[in-house]
């Protein structure tokens, strides 16, 4: 049996670009090309049917990497917490106050992009520091 080697993951949202290049600031991701025969992606856009205009964006890592981002809209807003939820690293192999120090800069960073801080659970003795955050449609994920 194959193993899978590729996968995206899928964000279902209100407005899809603007979620996507939320996510291409955090990740350093890049927004793909338009589509053949398009010099933008607004051109795209006001070439399809009114109801389908803003319906999916989508951003890559540059590197090829990371896994595809792909946004589509839904009619209905987010409830819940989400049951699933990325971890950006940018704590790896930091400990102690160190560690905190580099995970409340970008937290900054990324509040001034417009995501918004849930928790700040600071390192206990068992688990290091962690921030749980909010995109910018409520979506969480952690700085770990």
């Amino acid at each position: 049996m194959a193993s899978v080697k590729q996968f995206q993951v899928t964000f279902d949202c209100e407005n899809p670009e603007r979620v996507a290049r939320f996510w291409c600031e955090i990740l350093g991701y890049q927004v793909p090309p338009p589509p053949a025969g398009f010099a933008s992606w607004s051109d795209y856009e006001h070439a399809q049917p009114a109801d389908r205009r803003g319906a999916w964006f989508s951003c890559s890592d540059p590197t090829g990497v990371g896994p595809r981002l792909f946004f589509q809209r839904v009619p209905e807003g987010k409830v819940v917490k989400n049951r699933v939820h990325l971890d950006v690293r940018v704590g790896t192999g930091l400990t102690g106050a160190e560690r905190l120090a580099v995970l409340t800069a970008e937290c900054a960073r990324l509040v001034a992009l417009g995501a918004s801080i849930v928790l700040v659970q600071e390192a206990d003795g068992e688990n290091e520091s962690c921030i749980t955050l909010q995109d910018v449609e409520g979506n969480e994920f952690c700085l770990d």
